[in-house]
């Protein structure tokens, strides 16, 4: 799972990374990349809407991308905070899936990931 330092926390960060952040979408979730200047670890955050279904199902598809996150964290550039918001297709998606669309996007986005 993804510690302390690599979270997301304050909503001010999440609204800056989604405003002014690299966009890449799919049919099952929306990544949001923003690099900055600052030498600390890559931070995660991840919003998952009632629409994607049930307290349930939204714990097992934020579960699944904080696993696929923290998979990827050495991929992943000092600095950088990516938000990932999850669409209700996402509530279907196995992990296998999600694992894709997250590798996609951090490949379109950043050209120093993976």
């Amino acid at each position: 799972m993804l510690a302390r330092p690599n979270r997301l926390t304050d909503g001010a960060d999440y609204r800056q990374v989604v405003r002014r952040g690299q966009r890449c979408g799919g049919p099952r979730l929306i990544v949001s990349l923003l690099p900055r200047s600052d030498e600390r670890a890559p931070r995660f955050g991840f919003i998952v809407s009632k629409q994607v279904g049930t307290a349930v199902v939204r714990n097992t598809v934020r579960r699944r991308l904080k696993a696929i996150c923290a998979d990827l964290l050495s991929a992943i550039p000092e600095g950088t905070d990516v938000v990932i918001r999850a669409l209700p297709a996402s509530a279907t998606a196995d992990f296998g899936d999600l694992r894709a669309d997250v590798d996609r996007c951090f490949r379109r986005l950043s050209p120093v990931t993976r």
